[in-house]
């Protein structure tokens, strides 16, 4: 285990979903379930797993707890999945642009425009091929619960605006750890730079990067448009947030302790979709008052110039197929 890891262990702030006892749990009957994740506690994704907590007392009689850490108390998202593959961590929520570093096939959200419009990424997140990418992280010990909205993700920029991907073309954006959103910046004229979202704001402040990219309540939670002006709502990627069980965890609860945690889980997603849309609309009203100006593109101009990135999957059948069954529905 790494340094930063066992430095991780000693932090001692976290935000803990209160136990409720009964006369017939104690608080010795309560399992304590620890999840971690990177964002800040006014994010409607940490709002969601308090919500969980809350249910998930409910519906165990108080026999099982949820303990939160927020903005990665115990590390990056990297670093989270990591926790979880030793069972050293029992959750997380990470983007699937990270998880596709260890479940493949998450890397299909990270191809641009493959949904239509976020009724029909519901539709597919919802629905068996979702579940079937849920699944395909078990086998590295990370088994997927559900997909949070993370909206859509978009160029934000410091010195000029994005109209075409020709305004690109130079400029150092920053990604996340995927294959999948490095090769799109490529496509569309510019050079990807990966670093952690906690590193962000002074690498856009210092000249490291020129930009980046993400969805509105991200941009502005994160305090991003004190730096970058410019906002360009190409909506290239719809990249969900994955909740999700180290399978040691797994292991060691009853079908019934399963059942519970799945049903608060459930419950949790339904309350973050509506959280998230009441932020989203709030994020753009905020940074627009900031000085930020909204740009809206053709997005068709930006669709035209990473078309051939579909072609390159073809020699991966199960990706390539999963890509021609979403655009079916």
């Amino acid at each position: 285990m790494s340094d930063s890891f066992v430095a991780a262990f000693k932090i001692i702030p976290l935000f803990t979903v209160l136990i409720v006892t009964t006369s017939c749990h104690t608080l010795s009957d309560t399992k304590t379930i620890k999840l971690a994740h990177g964002l800040s506690v006014t994010h409607s994704v940490h709002q969601a797993m308090e919500k969980m907590g809350e249910d998930l007392l409910v519906l165990s009689g108080g026999k099982l707890a949820l303990e939160i850490y927020p903005s990665q108390q115990l590390g990056t998202e990297r670093q989270s999945l990591e926790l979880l593959q030793i069972g050293s961590l029992d959750m997380t929520k990470v983007s699937a642009g990270v998880l596709e570093n260890f479940a493949p096939k998450m890397k299909i959200f990270g191809i641009p425009f493959l949904f239509r419009d976020r009724e029909h990424s519901f539709e597919v997140l919802d629905g068996p091929i979702g579940k079937q990418l849920l699944d395909d992280g078990t086998k590295y010990w990370l088994k997927g619960l559900g997909y949070y909205d993370a909206g859509s993700r978009s160029f934000y920029t410091k010195e000029r605006p994005v109209h075409s991907p020709e305004d690109l073309e130079g400029l150092k954006i920053r990604v996340m750890e995927s294959v999948s959103a490095m090769n799109m910046v490529r496509a569309l004229g510019g050079s990807p730079t990966p670093i952690s979202w906690g590193e962000l704001y002074t690498s856009l402040q210092q000249g490291v990067v020129d930009g980046a990219e993400n969805n509105p309540p991200s941009f502005y939670l994160s305090k991003h448009y004190e730096v970058c002006k410019y906002y360009s709502l190409d909506e290239h990627t719809v990249l969900p947030d994955v909740l999700i069980a180290s399978t040691h965890l797994w292991k060691r609860l009853s079908e019934k302790e399963r059942k519970w945690v799945q049903q608060a889980v459930d419950n949790s997603v339904i309350h973050q979709r509506k959280l998230w849309a009441e932020s989203e609309a709030e994020a753009l009203s905020e940074v627009q008052k900031a000085g930020v100006e909204i740009i809206r593109p053709d997005k068709q101009i930006f669709q035209n110039q990473v078309a051939d990135l579909y072609a390159k999957y073809k020699d991966q059948p199960e990706i390539y197929q999963i890509i021609r069954e979403i655009q079916s529905l």
